[in-house]
Protein backbone atom coordinates (compact mmCIF):
# COMPACT_ATOMS: atom_id res chain seq x y z
CA UNK A 1 0.00 0.00 0.00
CA UNK A 2 1.47 3.35 -1.05
CA UNK A 3 0.50 6.55 0.76
CA UNK A 4 1.68 10.02 -0.25
CA UNK A 5 1.82 12.40 2.72
CA UNK A 6 4.05 15.18 1.39
CA UNK A 7 1.48 17.59 -0.05
CA UNK A 8 3.36 20.62 1.27
CA UNK A 9 6.23 19.70 -1.08
CA UNK A 10 3.99 19.34 -4.12
CA UNK A 11 0.51 18.20 -5.05
CA UNK A 12 -0.53 15.99 -7.97
CA UNK A 13 -1.90 18.02 -10.88
CA UNK A 14 -5.65 17.54 -10.89
CA UNK A 15 -7.29 16.17 -14.06
CA UNK A 16 -9.27 19.35 -14.68
CA UNK A 17 -6.05 21.39 -14.74
CA UNK A 18 -4.41 18.89 -17.10
CA UNK A 19 -7.43 19.13 -19.40
CA UNK A 20 -7.14 22.93 -19.44
CA UNK A 21 -3.44 22.66 -20.24
CA UNK A 22 -4.08 20.22 -23.08
CA UNK A 23 -6.75 22.50 -24.53
CA UNK A 24 -4.33 25.43 -24.40
CA UNK A 25 -1.62 23.41 -26.11
CA UNK A 26 -3.96 22.28 -28.87
CA UNK A 27 -6.21 25.30 -29.35
CA UNK A 28 -4.77 28.40 -27.62
CA UNK A 29 -1.13 28.09 -28.59
CA UNK A 30 -0.77 31.60 -30.02
CA UNK A 31 1.44 34.34 -28.57
CA UNK A 32 -0.87 36.25 -26.19
CA UNK A 33 0.82 39.53 -27.15
CA UNK A 34 -0.25 39.15 -30.78
CA UNK A 35 -3.32 41.08 -31.95
CA UNK A 36 -4.65 38.46 -34.36
CA UNK A 37 -7.19 35.78 -33.50
CA UNK A 38 -4.64 33.15 -32.52
CA UNK A 39 -2.95 35.51 -30.08
CA UNK A 40 -6.21 36.78 -28.66
CA UNK A 41 -7.43 33.26 -27.94
CA UNK A 42 -4.33 32.75 -25.81
CA UNK A 43 -4.72 36.18 -24.20
CA UNK A 44 -8.29 35.31 -23.24
CA UNK A 45 -7.10 32.20 -21.41
CA UNK A 46 -4.59 34.25 -19.43
CA UNK A 47 -7.14 36.87 -18.43
CA UNK A 48 -9.60 34.18 -17.41
CA UNK A 49 -6.92 32.61 -15.20
CA UNK A 50 -6.16 36.03 -13.73
CA UNK A 51 -9.79 36.34 -12.66
CA UNK A 52 -9.78 32.81 -11.21
CA UNK A 53 -6.69 33.45 -9.09
CA UNK A 54 -8.02 36.84 -7.98
CA UNK A 55 -11.23 35.20 -6.80
CA UNK A 56 -9.30 32.62 -4.76
CA UNK A 57 -7.69 35.38 -2.67
CA UNK A 58 -10.59 37.86 -2.98
CA UNK A 59 -8.58 40.45 -4.88
CA UNK A 60 -11.01 43.07 -6.20
CA UNK A 61 -8.92 43.89 -9.28
CA UNK A 62 -7.77 40.91 -11.41
CA UNK A 63 -4.99 43.08 -12.85
CA UNK A 64 -3.35 42.95 -9.41
CA UNK A 65 -2.41 39.32 -10.22
CA UNK A 66 1.02 38.97 -11.87
CA UNK A 67 1.84 35.53 -13.23
CA UNK A 68 5.33 34.19 -12.50
CA UNK A 69 7.25 30.95 -12.82
CA UNK A 70 6.42 29.85 -9.25
CA UNK A 71 6.46 30.80 -5.59
CA UNK A 72 10.20 31.45 -5.51
CA UNK A 73 10.01 33.94 -8.34
CA UNK A 74 6.98 35.61 -6.76
CA UNK A 75 8.89 36.04 -3.50
CA UNK A 76 11.97 37.35 -5.28
CA UNK A 77 9.92 39.81 -7.30
CA UNK A 78 8.31 41.10 -4.11
CA UNK A 79 11.55 41.57 -2.15
CA UNK A 80 13.89 42.62 -4.93
CA UNK A 81 11.21 44.55 -6.76
CA UNK A 82 10.82 46.81 -3.72
CA UNK A 83 14.55 46.98 -3.00
CA UNK A 84 15.39 48.10 -6.56
CA UNK A 85 13.25 51.19 -6.09
CA UNK A 86 16.06 52.61 -3.93
CA UNK A 87 19.52 53.76 -4.95
CA UNK A 88 20.63 53.87 -1.29
CA UNK A 89 20.35 50.73 0.91
CA UNK A 90 17.42 50.76 3.31
CA UNK A 91 16.06 48.44 6.02
CA UNK A 92 13.81 45.38 5.66
CA UNK A 93 12.34 43.01 8.22
CA UNK A 94 11.76 39.27 7.83
CA UNK A 95 11.35 36.44 10.35
CA UNK A 96 13.76 33.69 11.33
CA UNK A 97 11.37 31.06 9.94
CA UNK A 98 11.07 32.27 6.34
CA UNK A 99 11.37 30.01 3.33
CA UNK A 100 14.73 30.29 1.59
CA UNK A 101 12.98 32.12 -1.26
CA UNK A 102 12.77 35.05 1.18
CA UNK A 103 15.78 34.52 3.42
CA UNK A 104 18.21 34.20 0.49
CA UNK A 105 17.15 37.45 -1.26
CA UNK A 106 17.40 39.13 2.13
CA UNK A 107 20.92 37.77 2.54
CA UNK A 108 21.87 39.15 -0.87
CA UNK A 109 20.51 42.56 0.04
CA UNK A 110 22.54 42.44 3.23
CA UNK A 111 25.67 41.81 1.16
CA UNK A 112 24.79 44.90 -0.87
CA UNK A 113 24.64 47.11 2.21
CA UNK A 114 21.02 46.76 3.25
CA UNK A 115 20.12 46.33 6.91
CA UNK A 116 18.07 43.20 7.57
CA UNK A 117 16.27 42.48 10.84
CA UNK A 118 15.25 38.85 11.39
CA UNK A 119 12.51 38.66 13.97
CA UNK A 120 12.72 35.80 16.44
CA UNK A 121 9.81 33.47 17.10
CA UNK A 122 8.44 31.70 20.18
CA UNK A 123 8.56 27.95 20.79
CA UNK A 124 5.52 27.52 18.55
CA UNK A 125 7.17 29.42 15.70
CA UNK A 126 5.00 32.54 16.01
CA UNK A 127 6.18 36.12 15.54
CA UNK A 128 5.25 38.48 18.37
CA UNK A 129 3.60 41.59 16.89
CA UNK A 130 5.26 43.68 19.62
CA UNK A 131 8.65 42.56 18.30
CA UNK A 132 7.71 43.82 14.86
CA UNK A 133 6.59 47.12 16.34
CA UNK A 134 9.92 47.52 18.11
CA UNK A 135 11.97 46.58 15.02
CA UNK A 136 10.48 49.16 12.66
CA UNK A 137 12.81 52.03 11.79
CA UNK A 138 12.53 55.29 9.90
CA UNK A 139 14.15 53.65 6.87
CA UNK A 140 12.14 50.39 6.96
CA UNK A 141 10.66 49.97 3.49
CA UNK A 142 9.44 46.36 3.54
CA UNK A 143 8.31 43.71 6.01
CA UNK A 144 7.96 40.12 4.76
CA UNK A 145 6.54 37.48 7.11
CA UNK A 146 5.58 33.98 5.99
CA UNK A 147 1.87 33.21 6.35
CA UNK A 148 1.97 29.44 6.93
CA UNK A 149 5.32 27.85 7.74
CA UNK A 150 5.91 24.77 5.58
CA UNK A 151 8.06 22.81 8.03
CA UNK A 152 6.18 23.26 11.31
CA UNK A 153 2.71 24.34 10.15
CA UNK A 154 2.38 27.52 12.20
CA UNK A 155 0.11 30.24 10.84
CA UNK A 156 1.17 33.81 11.60
CA UNK A 157 -1.15 36.70 12.62
CA UNK A 158 -0.76 38.30 9.19
CA UNK A 159 -3.55 40.86 9.43
CA UNK A 160 -2.19 42.23 12.71
CA UNK A 161 1.39 42.30 11.42
CA UNK A 162 0.25 44.03 8.24
CA UNK A 163 -1.64 46.68 10.17
CA UNK A 164 1.40 47.45 12.32
CA UNK A 165 3.56 47.74 9.21
CA UNK A 166 1.14 50.06 7.46
CA UNK A 167 0.81 52.30 10.50
CA UNK A 168 4.54 52.82 10.16
CA UNK A 169 4.29 53.51 6.42
CA UNK A 170 6.19 50.48 5.10
CA UNK A 171 5.04 47.84 2.62
CA UNK A 172 3.99 44.38 3.78
CA UNK A 173 4.50 41.09 1.90
CA UNK A 174 3.57 37.56 2.87
CA UNK A 175 4.59 34.23 1.39
CA UNK A 176 1.20 32.48 1.28
CA UNK A 177 2.32 29.49 -0.76
CA UNK A 178 1.25 26.97 1.92
CA UNK A 179 -1.98 28.78 2.80
CA UNK A 180 -3.55 29.37 -0.63
CA UNK A 181 -6.25 26.80 -1.33
CA UNK A 182 -6.13 25.51 2.25
CA UNK A 183 -7.46 28.41 4.29
CA UNK A 184 -9.80 31.21 3.18
CA UNK A 185 -7.87 34.36 2.23
CA UNK A 186 -9.04 37.90 1.61
CA UNK A 187 -6.22 40.23 0.63
CA UNK A 188 -8.42 43.25 1.31
CA UNK A 189 -8.84 42.22 4.97
CA UNK A 190 -5.31 40.87 5.46
CA UNK A 191 -3.68 44.30 5.07
CA UNK A 192 -1.08 43.03 2.60
CA UNK A 193 0.55 44.87 -0.28
CA UNK A 194 2.16 41.80 -1.84
CA UNK A 195 1.27 38.10 -1.56
CA UNK A 196 2.87 35.07 -3.20
CA UNK A 197 1.23 31.81 -4.27
CA UNK A 198 2.40 28.72 -6.17
CA UNK A 199 0.45 26.61 -8.64
CA UNK A 200 1.80 23.20 -7.69
CA UNK A 201 0.75 23.58 -4.06
CA UNK A 202 -2.92 23.83 -5.09
CA UNK A 203 -3.06 20.90 -7.55
CA UNK A 204 -2.00 22.98 -10.53
CA UNK A 205 1.07 22.34 -12.70
CA UNK A 206 4.62 23.01 -11.61
CA UNK A 207 6.26 26.04 -13.19
CA UNK A 208 3.56 28.62 -12.50
CA UNK A 209 2.88 31.03 -9.66
CA UNK A 210 1.42 34.44 -8.99
CA UNK A 211 2.19 37.59 -7.06
CA UNK A 212 -0.63 39.78 -5.84
CA UNK A 213 0.40 43.44 -6.09
CA UNK A 214 -1.98 45.87 -4.44
CA UNK A 215 -2.98 48.61 -6.89
CA UNK A 216 -0.72 51.61 -6.44
CA UNK A 217 2.28 49.61 -5.18
CA UNK A 218 5.42 50.13 -7.29
CA UNK A 219 7.95 47.43 -8.10
CA UNK A 220 11.00 47.38 -10.35
CA UNK A 221 10.83 44.24 -12.52
CA UNK A 222 13.54 41.60 -12.33
CA UNK A 223 13.50 41.01 -16.10
CA UNK A 224 13.86 43.57 -18.87
CA UNK A 225 11.99 42.87 -22.07
CA UNK A 226 8.60 43.18 -23.67
CA UNK A 227 6.74 44.40 -20.62
CA UNK A 228 4.24 41.56 -20.24
CA UNK A 229 2.28 41.11 -16.98
CA UNK A 230 1.58 44.81 -16.39
CA UNK A 231 5.24 45.53 -17.11
CA UNK A 232 6.42 43.49 -14.11
CA UNK A 233 7.32 40.15 -15.67
CA UNK A 234 8.61 40.33 -19.22
CA UNK A 235 8.58 37.26 -21.42
CA UNK A 236 5.93 35.44 -23.40
CA UNK A 237 3.51 33.96 -20.89
CA UNK A 238 3.39 30.17 -20.50
CA UNK A 239 -0.27 29.88 -21.48
CA UNK A 240 -0.78 26.15 -20.71
CA UNK A 241 0.55 26.26 -17.14
CA UNK A 242 -1.26 29.54 -16.44
CA UNK A 243 -4.46 27.90 -17.68
CA UNK A 244 -3.85 24.98 -15.32
CA UNK A 245 -3.18 27.34 -12.41
CA UNK A 246 -6.41 29.20 -13.13
CA UNK A 247 -8.55 26.06 -13.08
CA UNK A 248 -6.79 24.79 -9.93
CA UNK A 249 -7.45 28.12 -8.20
CA UNK A 250 -11.10 28.12 -9.24
CA UNK A 251 -11.67 24.59 -7.94
CA UNK A 252 -9.72 25.25 -4.73
CA UNK A 253 -11.96 28.22 -3.99
CA UNK A 254 -15.10 26.16 -4.60
CA UNK A 255 -13.90 23.27 -2.41
CA UNK A 256 -12.53 25.27 0.52
CA UNK A 257 -15.72 25.12 2.66
CA UNK A 258 -15.68 21.32 2.66
CA UNK A 259 -12.01 20.49 2.18
CA UNK A 260 -10.57 22.60 5.01
CA UNK A 261 -12.61 20.99 7.81
CA UNK A 262 -12.00 17.54 6.31
CA UNK A 263 -8.25 18.12 6.40
CA UNK A 264 -8.42 19.44 9.96
CA UNK A 265 -10.18 16.24 11.06
CA UNK A 266 -7.55 14.08 9.38
CA UNK A 267 -4.75 16.22 10.81
CA UNK A 268 -6.07 15.89 14.34
CA UNK A 269 -6.64 12.18 13.86
CA UNK A 270 -2.97 11.68 12.95
CA UNK A 271 -1.79 13.85 15.84
CA UNK A 272 -3.91 11.72 18.19
CA UNK A 273 -2.45 8.47 16.82
CA UNK A 274 1.10 9.66 17.53
CA UNK A 275 0.47 11.71 20.67
CA UNK A 276 1.73 9.28 23.29
CA UNK A 277 5.03 8.19 21.77
CA UNK A 278 7.76 9.10 24.26
CA UNK A 279 10.35 11.48 22.88
CA UNK A 280 8.27 12.44 19.84
CA UNK A 281 7.44 16.13 20.25
CA UNK A 282 4.82 17.91 18.15
CA UNK A 283 6.23 21.08 16.61
CA UNK A 284 4.56 24.33 15.70
CA UNK A 285 1.43 25.99 17.02
CA UNK A 286 -1.17 23.27 17.54
CA UNK A 287 -4.06 25.74 17.32
CA UNK A 288 -3.00 28.41 14.81
CA UNK A 289 -1.99 25.83 12.25
CA UNK A 290 -2.26 24.84 8.62
CA UNK A 291 -5.22 22.45 8.29
CA UNK A 292 -3.26 19.72 6.50
CA UNK A 293 -0.04 19.79 8.49
CA UNK A 294 1.33 17.39 11.14
CA UNK A 295 4.92 17.75 12.35
CA UNK A 296 7.14 16.35 15.08
CA UNK A 297 10.75 16.19 16.12
CA UNK A 298 12.66 13.48 17.92
CA UNK A 299 13.83 14.69 21.29
CA UNK A 300 17.11 12.79 21.03
CA UNK A 301 18.01 12.34 17.37
CA UNK A 302 21.54 10.97 17.31
CA UNK A 303 22.64 12.60 14.05
CA UNK A 304 23.51 9.21 12.54
CA UNK A 305 21.13 6.28 12.65
CA UNK A 306 18.17 8.14 14.10
CA UNK A 307 17.35 11.39 12.29
CA UNK A 308 14.45 12.88 10.43
CA UNK A 309 16.12 11.87 7.18
CA UNK A 310 16.46 8.28 8.39
CA UNK A 311 12.78 8.16 9.26
CA UNK A 312 11.90 9.46 5.78
CA UNK A 313 14.01 6.74 4.18
CA UNK A 314 12.47 3.97 6.28
CA UNK A 315 8.94 5.24 5.67
CA UNK A 316 9.67 5.36 1.95
CA UNK A 317 10.76 1.71 2.05
CA UNK A 318 7.32 0.99 3.53
CA UNK A 319 5.64 2.89 0.69
CA UNK A 320 4.82 6.08 2.59
CA UNK A 321 6.07 9.52 1.52
CA UNK A 322 6.82 12.08 4.25
CA UNK A 323 9.57 14.70 4.61
CA UNK A 324 12.21 15.90 7.05
CA UNK A 325 13.37 19.34 8.15
CA UNK A 326 17.10 18.78 8.36
CA UNK A 327 19.28 19.00 5.26
CA UNK A 328 22.45 17.32 4.08
CA UNK A 329 25.28 19.59 2.90
CA UNK A 330 28.61 18.17 1.69
CA UNK A 331 27.89 14.84 3.33
CA UNK A 332 27.14 16.36 6.73
CA UNK A 333 23.64 16.47 8.15
CA UNK A 334 22.61 19.95 9.24
CA UNK A 335 19.93 20.60 11.85
CA UNK A 336 16.76 22.37 10.79
CA UNK A 337 17.28 26.15 11.04
CA UNK A 338 13.55 26.54 11.66
CA UNK A 339 13.63 24.31 14.76
CA UNK A 340 16.83 25.97 15.98
CA UNK A 341 15.14 29.37 15.66
CA UNK A 342 12.28 28.03 17.80
CA UNK A 343 14.67 27.13 20.59
CA UNK A 344 15.04 23.38 20.06
CA UNK A 345 18.48 21.89 20.77
CA UNK A 346 20.53 20.63 17.86
CA UNK A 347 19.78 17.00 18.73
CA UNK A 348 16.05 17.60 18.32
CA UNK A 349 16.54 19.83 15.27
CA UNK A 350 18.13 16.89 13.47
CA UNK A 351 14.96 14.87 14.02
CA UNK A 352 12.25 17.02 12.46
CA UNK A 353 9.62 15.24 10.35
CA UNK A 354 6.47 16.35 8.54
CA UNK A 355 3.31 14.60 7.37
CA UNK A 356 1.16 16.77 5.08
CA UNK A 357 -2.26 15.67 3.89
CA UNK A 358 -4.22 16.38 0.75
CA UNK A 359 -7.28 15.81 -1.44
CA UNK A 360 -6.62 12.10 -1.84
CA UNK A 361 -5.80 11.39 1.81
CA UNK A 362 -8.28 9.16 3.64
CA UNK A 363 -8.76 8.06 7.23
CA UNK A 364 -7.38 4.66 6.24
CA UNK A 365 -4.23 6.35 4.90
CA UNK A 366 -3.74 8.23 8.17
CA UNK A 367 -4.30 5.12 10.29
CA UNK A 368 -1.93 3.03 8.17
CA UNK A 369 0.79 5.69 8.17
CA UNK A 370 0.59 6.04 11.96
CA UNK A 371 0.88 2.29 12.48
CA UNK A 372 3.84 1.96 10.11
CA UNK A 373 5.56 4.97 11.65
CA UNK A 374 5.37 3.44 15.12
CA UNK A 375 6.88 0.23 13.77
CA UNK A 376 9.70 2.17 12.09
CA UNK A 377 10.51 3.89 15.37
CA UNK A 378 10.60 0.56 17.15
CA UNK A 379 12.90 -0.94 14.53
CA UNK A 380 15.30 1.95 14.92
CA UNK A 381 15.36 1.15 18.66
CA UNK A 382 15.16 4.78 19.75
CA UNK A 383 15.86 5.31 23.43
CA UNK A 384 14.01 8.37 24.57
CA UNK A 385 13.02 10.13 27.74
CA UNK A 386 9.31 10.56 28.22
CA UNK A 387 8.10 13.90 26.93
CA UNK A 388 4.36 14.29 27.53
CA UNK A 389 2.29 15.76 24.73
CA UNK A 390 0.80 18.41 26.98
CA UNK A 391 4.19 19.95 27.73
CA UNK A 392 4.27 21.43 24.23
CA UNK A 393 0.78 22.92 24.37
CA UNK A 394 1.48 25.69 26.85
Amino acid sequence: MQVYLDYSATTPTRPEAIAAMQAALHQQWGNPSSLHEWGQRAATIIEQARIQVAELIHAANPESIIFTGGGTESNNLAVMGVARLYTVPQHIIISQVEHSAISEPARLLEMWGWEVTRLGVDHQGRVNPLDLQAALQDNTVLVSIIYGQSEIGTVQPIAELGNITHQHGALFHTDAVQVAGRLPMDVEKLSVDLLSISSHKIYGPQGAGALYVRPGVELVPLLAGGGQEMGLRSGTQAVPVIAGLGIAAQLAAAELPSETPRLINLRDRLFAHLANIPGLIPTGDLQQRLPHHVSFCLQQADGKKVTGKALVRHMNLAGIGISAGSACHSGKLSPSPILLAMGYPESAALGGIRFTLGRDTTEADVDWAAMVFKQVLQRLTIKRDASPWLQTRG
